[in-house]
């Protein structure tokens, strides 16, 4: 296996405290990593800590392989403001070509294609004229989706991709997703969803109090108390 990226004893915190410590996990290339905590876990510290936004207090967390930090591609969780951008989809998902851009003010031949392919790949190509504000919210996700397939094909960050979305809608995400990462694409998913995250992922992170409660195949995870009792938990608060 491939390793893109090696967290190796991490704590993470603001002035005010420390929100995770002893974080210890490797990404491979191909895998499917789900991060779980409930709130104020430290998960979005730890993205922010990924993406390079913020630098954890301690330890390290070092991207390697074939996957530079300028190559993951990220969906963030929609503000309100997200949702009512006055944009074309078209023009939302080429501006994932932005990076590769560098100070041309303009989309080359290759970008545009690029853009129009994965439209198509990800069936919104018939939506490429409609405003985003006027989409669903599952059709926004897959623009959002598809912007950040058109900045890497190697890795995608996700960061709770179904939140406020319908049941069907939900399904069909989480499904497209699962194609991606079958097709070669190493994703990183942070989710509350304990019960898709076991059906999907092939690996889960759970953080929590302050500490790494697991970390290893979901598998492994199922067996083992974390697991058992979240699990458990999650399934009888859905009944």
């Amino acid at each position: 296996m491939s390793a893109q990226m090696v967290c190796q004893n991490a704590s993470l915190g603001y002035e005010d405290g420390i929100v995770a410590e002893n974080l210890d996990f490797t990404i491979n290339k191909g895998d499917y990593l789900c991060i779980l905590g409930e709130n104020g876990s430290g998960k979005s510290t730890l993205i922010k800590a990924i993406l390079r936004l913020k630098s954890q207090v301690s330890g390290t967390i070092e991207w390697c392989g074939d996957v530079k930090k300028n190559e993951v591609g990220y969906l963030p969780q929609q503000t309100v403001v997200q949702k009512d951008f006055p944009a074309s989809v078209r023009e939302i998902v080429r501006s994932g070509c932005l990076a590769k851009c560098g100070l041309r003010p303009f989309y080359s031949k290759e970008e545009k294609e690029l853009a129009e392919n994965t439209m198509k790949q990800l069936e919104i190509d018939k939506l490429a004229k409609r405003c985003y504000r006027d989409l669903s919210g599952g059709q926004q996700q897959r623009v959002l989706l598809a912007r950040a397939l058109c900045a890497t094909r190697k890795m995608l960050l996700l960061d709770e991709p179904v939140t406020g979305l319908d049941p069907k809608a939900q399904t069909d995400l989480y499904e497209l997703i699962a194609k991606l990462n079958r097709e070669g694409i190493t994703i990183i998913m942070v989710s509350h969803d304990i019960v898709s995250a076991v059906k999907y992922a092939s690996h889960i992170l759970h953080i929590g109090g302050r500490k790494q409660l697991f970390f290893g195949t979901t598998q492994d995870y199922a067996k083992s108390a974390a697991g058992k009792l979240f699990i458990g938990t999650e399934m009888m608060e859905n009944e």
